[in-house]
């Protein structure tokens, strides 16, 4: 379980470095979830989940007045969000990332900030309807060969700004 900084320098041991590489790999896989979406590719997405991953938007969706199911399995999920989110335009930044790791499981806890702009939109000064959304994601991961892919992930609103029709319209 990671829970300690860490040394950085020339001298650092190789358990030290696979501690590093294990954090840069876990936080990887929810870049690639993240930029799936922005991109609007499945393919991507489906790299960064595994065949029986579940995602839990409810928290985050209920609280802006919208519901969502619980998406399972990998499939589902991949079919959803890029149904849902791809045709938007949209741009994630995942920070504040802590992982923590236990052979072949990690737990990562960040923030996901979202801005979602209805298709063709985001690029027009003029425009001003969004959905600007700081969620808490958190996140259960497996290593499957040398790749680790999201298992669990639930998603939580710190806070929303905008409109939430942006979330669920495609006009």
């Amino acid at each position: 379980m990671t829970t300690q900084p860490l040394t950085t320098t020339a001298t650092a041991t190789p358990a030290e470095l696979t501690v590093l590489a294990d954090h840069h790999d876990v936080v990887d896989a929810v870049l690639r979830y993240t930029t799936a979406l922005d991109l609007a590719d499945a393919d991507l997405m489906t790299s960064a989940l595994t065949e029986d991953a579940t995602v839990d938007l409810t928290p985050a969706t209920a609280k802006i007045g919208l519901e969502f199911p619980v998406l399972s399995p990998r499939e589902t999920v991949v079919g959803a969000l890029i149904g849902a989110v791809g045709p938007l335009d949209t741009s994630h930044s995942v920070t504040n990332a802590r992982t923590e790791v236990t052979g072949d499981t990690a737990v990562l806890r960040c923030y996901a900030q979202a801005m979602h702009f209805l298709p063709g939109q985001g690029p027009d000064p003029a425009r001003t309807t969004h959905a600007l959304m700081m969620n808490r994601y958190t996140v259960q991961l497996v290593r499957d060969g040398a790749t680790w892919r999201i298992r669990h992930l639930s998603i939580d609103s710190a806070w929303f700004e905008g409109d939430p029709a942006v979330l669920v319209s495609q006009a």
